[in-house]
């Protein structure tokens, strides 16, 4: 049920970081190990950078497979970031494979990522649309699927000055109060790095000067270790790697 990554830290290649190790996130697309009740996330990709100095991250999607995307593995060694979030997609029945379905989404200066689906969506969406509020100067939230409402929510809570991962939070919270589901979001702001997990899985690894999530560890690397199901993970480099119970 798609894959994610974000990476916070000293500027690296679009290239090294979808790319490089064993299991990379171009390898979880098409043989993801933790993954729940999918053998591939073939159903699009897309990565969101900012640039140094950048407050407005720059993004490129794509509704087709990530693996048979050579023009993008090229122009991607070109490109540094010191920020990043990126997803493969696996869509839920229902959905469209659209570029427009294909994460992360935007709102200003954030990006987001959702991991995970809301069980009887059809019967909540109405619900979740309501409490998101207007959403017309975010245009990502209009998406066709079940990710853009609780983008909205996020997108709603930040507007109103909420801390990036207190977002996430809350729109967590929204949403299992009002349906079954997997709830692994991820999100950044060009500085700092925040996720959630409830149902499904995440790994944080923290070095000296750079920090990394993703829904299942890139190499062999023993420094990768497992967040707590139902849990804030909050990250930057001056304040480490925050993990707190939802």
């Amino acid at each position: 049920m798609c894959r994610h990554l974000g990476y916070l830290g000293p500027g690296r290649t679009l290239h090294s970081l979808v790319y490089d190790g064993e299991h990379s996130l171009e390898h979880q697309a098409y043989a993801p190990r933790m993954t729940q009740g999918n053998l591939l996330n073939a159903d699009g990709y897309g990565i969101g950078w900012y640039g140094p100095g950048d407050a407005a991250p720059v993004r490129f999607r794509r509704a087709q497979p990530i693996w048979t995307d050579a023009s993008f593995r090229e122009i991607a060694g070109a490109v540094r970031t010191p920020c990043a979030v990126a997803a493969v997609r696996s869509a839920t029945t229902g959905f469209p494979v659209d570029e427009s379905c294909a994460q992360p989404l935007r709102a200003g200066t954030r990006l987001f990522s959702h991991n995970g689906k809301i069980e009887g969506y059809a019967g909540v969406e109405g619900k979740l649309r309501e409490l998101a509020g207007d959403i017309a100067e975010v245009p990502d939230a209009r998406a066709p699927l079940d990710s853009a409402p609780l983008f909205a929510l996020a997108a709603r809570l930040w507007r109103e000055g909420a801390p990036l991962g207190a977002g996430l939070a809350g729109a967590v919270e929204a949403v299992a109060a009002l349906a079954h589901g997997r709830y692994n979001l991820l999100a950044s702001d060009g500085t700092s790095l925040a996720a959630t997990t409830w149902g499904d899985s995440l790994f944080v690894r923290e070095g000296e000067e750079e920090i990394q999530l993703a829904s299942e560890p890139l190499d062999g690397d023993p420094a990768w270790r497992p967040v707590p199901d139902r849990s804030l993970v909050t990250a930057g480099l001056t304040s480490g790697v925050r993990v707190d119970p939802l």
